[in-house]
C-alpha cells in the first residue's frame, strides 16, 4: 500500500498557479481537483497520465480524515472495489492531475476565485 503519490508536472504548475491566486494550498486544491474529477461522467481508467515530475504528496495531505470516503467515491465511480494499491496512488493521481486541468479550467472561465467558489457551491460551473 502506498502513502505517497507524484503528480504530474501539470497538476504542479496549475497548484501554483491558482496557489498564487486564491492563497489555497495544494492540499486544499488537490480536494476539489479530485471532487471534479469525480463529477466527470467519463471514467477515469482511460485517462493516462504517467508524467509523475510534480509535487510529492502523501496520502494523508490529500484525503485525510476522509480517506475512506475518497475511496468509496471513488468506487463507486468506478463501478467496482479497488484494491488500496489500485486507490492509493492509481486511481487518486489520475483524478487528482484530470481534476486539477479541470480546476484551471473552471477558474480561467470564471476570471476569479470568488465567481468560481460561488459556482461551485451551485454546481454550475458553466462548461
Amino acid at each position: 500500500m502506498g502513502f505517497r503519490l507524484k503528480t504530474s508536472s501539470n497538476t504542479k504548475d496549475i497548484f501554483e498557479y491558482l496557489g498564487t491566486r486564491t492563497n489555497l494550498k495544494p492540499f486544499v486544491l488537490s480536494k476539489i481537483a479530485i471532487s471534479l474529477s469525480l463529477k466527470e461522467e467519463d471514467d477515469i481508467s482511460n485517462y493516462v497520465n504517467d508524467d509523475i515530475n510534480g509535487f510529492e504528496l502523501n496520502r494523508q495531505t490529500i484525503t485525510g480524515q476522509y480517506d475512506e470516503v475518497f475511496k468509496c467515491l471513488m468506487e463507486a465511480k468506478a463501478g467496482r472495489y479497488l484494491s488500496d494499491d489500485e486507490y492509493f496512488p492509481e486511481y487518486t493521481k489520475k483524478h487528482l492531475d484530470r481534476g486539477a486541468e479541470i480546476l484551471k479550467n473552471l477558474y480561467d472561465y470564471r476570471g476569479n476565485f470568488e465567481r468560481l467558489f460561488n459556482s461551485l457551491l451551485k454546481g454550475s460551473e458553466g462548461i
